[in-house]
């Protein structure tokens, strides 16, 4: 399944605890690289979580954040550090009649640093939900990732399929070159008054149809053309195989170009170039 590396994703979910929301977005990257956002209670699960996503994604450059909001009403009782309290009591008491001045305020002591604590939310129940989350998160930006890959492989067919009708057409034309090569040489030679054996003459013609024969160099081209539908056949990542099919197509194009010696083939030089490069600036999105 052909795979764009550029995506976002997005996955709320609730709870007694509050609520919380994973956000995914990637672009494109020549390997895969993830950056993590968490809250600071949470982040002992960022080694978690980036196995996680290397072990569904091989490319791109993956943002992955979390937003966490708890409910404050599901906070525990409040609970009293009786041991803490008493000592500042008396610390106070002692305080007080070495000056005998001043009156001890209870909320002075209850705000004291330990005295008063909230109960804590289980954080371990509340990571497994954001987890389970995470992983519909994944899920999703997959399936975006799938969606939009669907939509580059169309394209990408699309310029396959006009690669071969240029190839088809250089073909066709190859005939009347080498014909009309034939008799422009003749004619030359005539022009010059240049006496010739046919033996002479048909060396001369075979070594002219060496220079400008360009029947390897389709065939190449069309063998690309299959083993590029081929790949995009393949359900793996193959945006690296599909990169190299590019340089191989821009070789074969840059000596059909050398060997132009007539405008129809120059012209179908050019559009093959122009059809490659629509593919490789496409395949550059790919995973």
């Amino acid at each position: 399944m052909i795979r764009s590396m550029t995506a976002y994703a997005r996955r709320e979910i609730k709870g007694d605890w509050g609520n919380a929301a994973w956000e995914l977005r990637s672009v494109n990257q020549r390997y895969l690289e993830t950056y993590i956002r968490l809250p600071e209670q949470f982040r002992s699960l960022e080694p978690v979580i980036r196995e996680r996503l290397r072990s569904r994604l091989t490319r791109g450059k993956v943002e992955c954040g979390l937003r966490f909001d708890a409910n404050l009403q599901a906070q525990g009782d409040l609970i009293l550090n009786e041991p803490l309290a008493v000592q500042l009591v008396k610390a106070a008491n002692w305080v007080k009649m070495q000056s005998d001045e001043g009156e001890i305020n209870p909320l002075d002591i209850l705000r004291w640093p330990g005295v008063m604590s909230a109960g804590e939310q289980d954080l371990d129940a509340i990571a497994e939900a954001l987890m389970d989350a995470l992983n519909h998160a994944i899920d999703d930006f997959i399936a975006a990732r799938e969606s939009e890959g669907n939509a580059l492989k169309s394209l990408i067919e699309q310029r396959l399929a006009g690669v071969s009708s240029e190839v088809s057409k250089v073909r066709a034309h190859m005939p009347d070159v080498v014909k009309w090569q034939r008799e422009r040489l003749v004619s030359k030679l005539e022009d010059a008054e240049v006496q010739t054996d046919s033996n002479r003459l048909e060396q001369e013609l075979v070594m002219m149809a060496q220079r400008i024969d360009v029947a390897e160099e389709l065939d190449r081209l069309d063998a690309h053309v299959k083993e590029t539908y081929n790949i995009l056949k393949k359900k793996e990542a193959v945006g690296r195989r599909l990169d190299f099919m590019m340089q191989e197509f821009n070789r074969e194009s840059n000596t059909l170009a050398s060997k132009s010696i007539n405008a129809e083939i120059t012209t179908s030089a050019i559009e093959l170039k122009v059809l490659i490069e629509q593919m490789r600036e496409q395949i550059q999105n790919i995973e």
